[in-house]
């Protein structure tokens, strides 16, 4: 396997078991269990360990060595973490509290958006939202996910807030779980389709009370949904 690839499926396998509670806060890690566990050098499993130390996973302490940490450090909002953690048991959880997220920064993202986005920004929330349609229709729901990714990054990134444009990695992560979960239906539901389309033309429209309006209804559909899920599999003892 390629380094890089090699980094990452280690990097993927214990930062899962870190953020599933498989390795409880305060067990020490070292370079040689990580090595001997996966397979890999001793240069592989302190870069890994780097890594994880980076995203607030663990910590180096004196005479202990590296110990993992509990999520009250972690680095909730980077990408891999919110991977991991939707990959494991506190998936409903995670699902919920980024969707809160999701709930109070989008529709304010939205009507930036309606008040800052360019010609060619407005041009292509229109033309995203019409393809979505199609797609919805469809119920090809992988590039369906891939528009709808773009649209939502296109609205935060477009809002002129630069706080908020720094998110989109943060929902387009939350998208794709909701997606590869199973979590989406077989085709999606045509009052989100309209929401799309309402959000869209709003910023279109330079509305901004109708875009944050759209896009509150949109995400709160969302919030709904969550709340109609049965019992997470993976949370089952």
């Amino acid at each position: 396997m390629p380094r890089p690839a090699l980094h990452s499926a280690v990097l993927d396998a214990v930062g899962r078991s870190i953020t599933s509670g498989d390795v409880a806060p305060g067990t020490p890690l070292t370079l040689e269990s990580i090595g001997t566990q996966h397979g890999v050098s001793r240069t592989v499993a302190r870069e890994v360990m780097r890594m994880l130390e980076g995203l607030g996973l663990v910590r180096s302490r004196r005479r202990v060595g590296l110990v993992v940490l509990p999520l009250a450090e972690w680095n909730v909002l980077d990408p891999r973490v919110i991977r991991w953690r939707l990959a494991g048991p506190g998936r409903d959880d995670q699902l919920r509290t980024l969707t809160e997220l999701r709930h109070a920064v989008e529709p304010l993202a939205a009507a930036g958006a309606a008040r800052h986005a360019g010609p060619a920004e407005r041009s292509e929330l229109l033309e995203l939202a019409a393809r979505m349609r199609v797609l919805g229709s469809r119920g090809d729901l992988e590039e369906f996910l891939g528009l709808d990714i773009r649209l939502h990054e296109l609205l935060l990134r477009a809002s002129g807030n630069e706080m908020f444009g720094a998110l989109a990695d943060v929902v387009a992560e939350v998208l794709a779980g909701r997606t590869h979960l199973g979590l989406m239906p077989a085709s999606p539901e045509p009052e989100a389709l309209d929401q799309h389309e309402a959000v869209a033309r709003a910023v279109a429209d330079g509305d901004p009370a109708a875009a944050e309006t759209a896009m509150s209804a949109l995400v709160g559909e969302v919030r709904r949904a969550l709340d109609t899920l049965g019992p997470d599999p993976a949370a089952t003892p």
